[in-house]
C-alpha cells in the first residue's frame, strides 16, 4: 500500500524466534509508518532491511522509515555513497545528508557489531538497529554474475545473511527494477522503496473536477440559501445533503443537465459541517474575459484560468497530457497579472532539466542562456500569445515582446535554494520530473505575494526511479488538495491539433 516503508509478501513458514525490538508494536511488515499496532496473534516476525544505495540518495531519511525492523548497510552502499557525494546536485547532495547521519549514528553508539539503536537522533518511529557490513571475507560472489559489480556484491551480502541468519527474513530494498529482478531470479526477497509513494494507482490521484449528478438539486434544495454579488456578478448558493461530506475547499463541480437546461459551474469556496458554499465562475471561454488575448476552450481549462487568475489562490497545480494548454493558460495568466493588473512584478519560469534522449553535456553562456534550450515549450506559447493581439502591427509586437522578456526571467533549478520570492509569478514546468524533496525545496521559495504555479503529465516521468505514485507532482496534488489558498485540475481534452490528439490516444 501507498506509504508504506517497504511491503513484502508474508512469509509463515517461519517461526517468530526474534523477538521485535524493545518497546515495538509487533507489526505487519509493510505497515506505514503511522498504522496502528495489529494485535499479538498478528504478529510478524522481525525484518531485516538491506537497503541498496539508490534508495538513500533518494531519500535521505530512508533509514528511520522502517519502524521497529532493523536495518542494514552492505560495504558496498557506503562506497557508492562516497562515490556520489561530489557536485551539486540533488543526488551529491543527498548522499553527503545520509553521510552526515551515518557518522552522527556511529559517534558514542558502541560496538556497531552490536547494532545502533535508530531512535538515537530523536527518531520515535525508527524502533530498530542499524548495522554495518563488518565481515568482509565470508562473503561468496554470486555464481554467475561478474563480481566487480556494486549490485552483485550486495546481492552476495543478502544470500551470506538470508544463509547467516536463519531466524530473521532478510528483505532487499532497491529502487532499482533490475536489481529487483536478479534478486527474484536467486530466491532472494526484494522490494521497491514506498514510503514516499503517495498512491499505487494513477487513476486515484485527485482531479479537482467533479460532474453532480442529475438530481443534485432535488437532493439538496432543502434549506438552500442563494444570494448574488453585484460588484462580480457571481452567485452563492450555500447547500446541505448527502454529497458535501466528500467535498473539497477549491474543488470544482459542474452540473450538465440532460433537459436543456443551462450548465451548471462552480467552484467549492467554504465547507461547514454539513453545508457547502458553492460560488459560480466567470466564464473566460467568452471573449470579453480573455487573458491576454486568449479564451478557454473547454470546461477544465475554464476552471483552471479561475484558479490562475483568482489572487487568493497562491498555489496552482495543472495536470494533463500533451496539447491540453497547461502551459499557454499558466502564460497567458501570469503576462495578465503582471503587465496589466500589476499584481505581481515578475514571471520566474523553471523547470527540472531531465533530458529524454542524450544530455546535451555542459552549455556555454550565462544560467538563462544555459536553460534556453530547455525552455522552447515556453517560447512556442511566447509566440502564440503575441499573435493574438492582430492589431498591434508588427513595430507593437516587437515593441510587447521586449516588454514581456522584461518580465519574464529563466531560472534553474540547481540555484533556488536558499531563495525567497517576493510578488514573484513562479511557473515550474515538467514537475512530475521532480522528487517530493525538490519539490519542497522550490514551494518553500515563496515569500509574500507569490503564486507558485506546477505543470506537469505524470505520465511522462524522464526521471530515473521516479513513478506515478512517488512523483513530486502527484505528492503536492495529493498534500495540498482542500486547503483553502491552493487549486488543482486535471485537463482533460487535448487542444493542440487532431494529429497531436489522435498521436496521444494511439501511440
Amino acid at each position: 500500500p501507498a506509504g508504506t516503508a517497504a511491503p513484502v509478501v508474508a512469509r509463515n513458514d517461519k517461526p517468530a524466534a526474534v523477538k521485535p525490538a524493545a518497546g515495538a508494536p509487533a507489526r505487519d511488515a509493510g505497515a506505514a509508518t503511522k498504522s496502528r499496532s495489529r494485535k499479538p496473534a498478528e504478529a510478524e516476525l522481525q525484518k531485516l532491511f538491506v537497503l541498496d544505495t539508490n534508495v538513500l540518495m533518494h531519500d535521505p531519511s530512508s533509514l528511520f522509515r522502517f519502524e521497529e525492523h532493523d536495518v542494514y548497510l552492505p560495504m558496498m552502499t557506503l562506497e557508492e555513497l562516497d562515490n556520489h557525494k561530489k557536485g551539486m546536485s540533488e543526488v551529491a547532495r543527498n548522499a553527503r545528508q545520509v553521510s552526515r547521519t551515518l557518522d552522527a549514528l556511529v559517534a558514542d553508539g558502541g560496538p556497531i557489531s552490536a547494532g545502533i539503536p535508530l531512535s538515537r537522533l530523536g527518531s520515535r518511529e525508527a524502533l530498530g538497529r542499524l548495522y554495518f557490513q563488518t565481515k568482509l571475507a565470508d562473503i561468496a560472489p554470486v555464481e554467475g554474475l561478474p563480481e566487480g559489480k556494486a549490485d552483485n556484491q550486495i546481492l552476495g551480502v543478502v544470500r551470506a545473511l538470508q544463509r547467516d541468519r536463519p531466524d530473521r527474513q532478510v528483505v532487499l530494498v532497491s529502487k532499482d527494477i533490475n536489481m529487483r529482478i536478479k534478486a527474484h531470479a536467486l530466491g532472494l526477497p526484494a522490494e521497491d522503496y514506498f514510503n514516499d509513494q503517495v498512491l499505487e494507482d494513477k487513476d486515484l490521484l485527485y482531479t479537482g473536477v467533479r460532474e453532480l449528478p442529475q438530481d443534485f438539486w432535488t437532493k439538496h434544495a432543502k434549506g438552500m440559501e442563494s444570494w448574488q454579488d453585484t460588484k462580480t456578478g457571481t452567485t452563492y448558493y450555500r447547500v446541505t445533503g448527502p454529497l458535501v461530506a466528500s467535498m473539497l475547499v477549491n474543488e470544482f463541480v459542474y452540473l450538465e443537465p440532460q433537459n436543456g437546461e443551462p450548465t451548471f459551474h462552480a467552484i467549492v469556496r467554504e465547507l461547514n459541517g454539513k453545508t457547502a458554499l458553492l460560488q459560480t465562475l466567470r466564464d473566460y471561454s467568452h471573449h470579453k474575459n480573455n487573458v491576454w488575448g486568449i479564451t478557454a476552450r473547454n470546461r477544465e481549462q475554464n476552471f483552471a484560468l479561475n484558479l490562475l487568475m483568482n489572487p487568493e489562490i497562491d498555489f496552482v497545480t495543472l495536470l494533463g497530457q500533451a496539447g491540453t494548454g497547461k502551459t499557454l493558460v499558466a502564460l497567458a495568466a501570469g503576462l495578465a497579472q503582471v503587465l496589466d493588473d500589476k499584481r505581481y512584478n515578475e514571471i520566474i519560469v523553471t523547470r527540472a532539466t531531465v533530458p529524454v534522449g542524450e544530455d546535451i553535456g555542459f552549455l556555454p553562456g550565462t544560467e538563462e542562456e544555459k536553460m534556453q534550450p530547455w525552455m522552447g515549450a515556453f517560447d512556442d506559447n511566447l509566440e502564440v500569445l503575441q499573435k493574438t493581439d492582430d492589431a498591434a502591427g508588427e513595430w507593437g509586437r516587437a515593441a510587447t515582446q521586449e516588454l514581456i522578456r522584461s518580465r519574464l526571467k529563466v531560472k534553474s533549478m540547481n540555484f533556488m535554494r536558499g531563495r525567497t520570492f517576493v510578488d514573484k509569478y513562479l511557473i515550474i514546468d515538467e514537475a512530475q520530473n521532480l522528487t517530493p524533496k525538490q519539490m519542497k525545496t522550490l514551494v518553500t521559495r515563496a515569500g509574500p505575494g507569490t503564486k507558485i504555479v506546477c505543470l506537469g503529465n505524470i505520465a511522462q516521468i524522464d526521471t530515473p526511479y521516479l513513478t506515478e505514485g512517488s512523483s513530486g507532482l502527484t505528492y503536492v496534488v495529493d498534500r495540498f488538495k482542500g486547503w483553502g489558498h491552493s487549486g488543482h485540475v486535471t485537463l482533460a481534452r487535448g487542444e493542440r491539433s487532431r494529429l497531436a490528439d489522435y498521436a496521444s490516444d494511439i501511440l
